[in-house]
């Protein structure tokens, strides 16, 4: 049985995730149709593909906790000491857990991104919901690449941290809070929040947008980066937190 095997028998056959991906979805779907059911007469035709997925960052979040979760609960129960014993290779095991879960994350951000395109179609009839445009295009694919990516570093976090509780603190503070936060800081404040991680991610799916009714506000803090160089800076720092966590639990004890 192939470690891939191993580590999706073992996502599964607890409830956290299955409860994560209905909540996810929920969520998505939920906030698509409140952002577009509302819209009446003439601010209906201003509806844009764009206000259907305001909730997917929200069903993201929910994605990372599942995703620290797979690896702290691990930990919590001490079956993690178990798997190492099995498989004395600790990054080959670990490595594999990510693949598992970043692939059922990107399947999640594509079925919570067209789920909430499919409800505003539905709601705004009279709304130009056509994709069009590379950016509408790049949007509703994209949710699946930053699904993925935000599970690899909510793996990472998790397996620093090995910690439900610290890691998810960390996975739900840091893009809501910290980040928003940062413009604060006089002088350098806008700066670095240009370089920081999940805005750089916004900047991938949001760069470009028709925001429609919303506002160009609505898109979020702009970057440095153009939309492809967002993501790939936002993947580098997913990979490069993630050797870190592999090289720290490679030597220290479980």
């Amino acid at each position: 049985m192939s470690l891939i095997t191993v580590e999706r028998i073992k996502l599964f056959s607890t409830r956290s995730p299955w409860w994560c991906m209905i909540v996810a979805a929920v969520l998505s779907i939920g906030l698509a149709a409140l952002a577009t059911g509302f819209a009446t007469g003439p601010d209906e035709a201003r509806v844009t593909p764009a206000m259907t997925q305001f909730g997917v960052g929200l069903g993201q979040m929910v994605i990372m906790v599942m995703a620290a979760l797979a690896v702290t609960t691990e930990y919590r129960f001490g079956t993690i000491r178990t798997s190492f014993q099995a498989v004395p290779q600790r990054a080959a095991l670990l490595l594999n857990k990510t693949v598992v879960v970043a692939t059922l994350a990107a399947v999640v951000g594509l079925a919570a991104s067209w789920g909430s395109w499919a409800i505003g179609n539905l709601l705004a009839p009279s709304a130009d919901m056509a994709i069009n445009t590379s950016a509408e295009w790049r949007l509703m694919f994209g949710q699946g690449f930053v699904y993925a990516l935000s599970a690899i570093f909510a793996i990472a976090v998790g397996i620093l941290i090995r910690q439900s509780a610290g890691a998810i603190a960390i996975l739900i503070l840091w893009p809501l809070l910290v980040e928003s936060l940062l413009p604060l800081i006089p002088k350098i404040g806008d700066d670095l929040q240009k370089w920081t991680p999940f805005t750089n991610a916004n900047q991938f799916l949001n760069g470009e947008q028709d925001m429609g009714l919303a506002g160009a506000d609505a898109a979020g803090a702009s970057t440095a980066l153009s939309p492809w160089w967002a993501l790939a800076y936002f993947a580098a720092w997913a990979i490069g937190i993630l050797v870190i966590a592999l090289f720290t639990a490679s030597k220290r004890d479980a």
